[in-house]
């Protein structure tokens, strides 16, 4: 039982301090900004700009951010500039 209250008690206590679990597919984080993938509502590429900066590779449509030699993440646009997909 006592077991049990550590588990309930440590969950609470991630929960409230505010940590998250890897952004899901269709977002990422830069700095403060959550940048995400929907539909009319998503940052175009000058915004992406604005709030992430200068990709680390750009090929064509498709920039990629690095963060980390094992964390990246990819953000299609489309030819209006706006964004397809974050993976």
């Amino acid at each position: 039982m006592v077991n049990t209250f550590k588990v309930i008690g440590a969950a609470l206590l991630l929960a409230i301090s505010g940590i998250q679990p890897a952004a899901a597919s269709g977002s990422m984080r830069c700095g403060t900004h959550i940048i995400s993938s929907g539909q009319g509502n998503s940052p175009g590429q000058y915004e992406v700009l604005k709030r992430c900066g200068e990709p680390t590779f750009r090929q064509g449509d498709t920039w990629i951010y690095e963060k980390s030699s094992s964390v990246s993440r990819r953000i299609r646009f489309d030819n209006n500039g706006d964004i397809l997909e974050i993976n």
